[in-house]
């Protein structure tokens, strides 16, 4: 299912990077800025759940970064109090690019 969605802002940006940041930044090269940056693209494609969430509670967004120059792919997770929380973000797939530039074009 593909739709719209918003996000909490925390202190951190659009997602609270405190746990994950510097894991995705070190393995995946992807700073949580560049990571918010995808999350606000306004042509962002939102898959919620993920595709590949075990739990059924993780969100896809595949997004563009400007600063990076890139498209993303950002792994995020909300609570029920409301507070989202990035996951995990690297640099999207051909399978994820095809995914946004078809729902770009739709």
């Amino acid at each position: 299912m593909y739709y719209e969605t918003s996000y909490t802002v925390s202190i951190r940006g659009v997602a609270d990077w405190t746990y994950r940041g510097t894991y995705m930044e070190v393995r995946h090269g992807v700073r949580p800025d560049e990571a918010d940056e995808a999350l606000t693209d306004p042509a962002r494609l939102v898959l919620d759940p993920d595709p590949a969430s075990k739990s059924g509670k993780s969100v896809r967004t595949i997004g563009w970064a400007g600063s990076a120059g890139r498209l993303l792919t950002i792994i995020t997770f909300t609570t029920e109090a409301g507070v989202t929380y990035g996951v995990n973000g690297w640099k999207s797939s051909a399978r994820d690019r095809r995914k946004y530039n078809d729902w770009e074009t739709g």
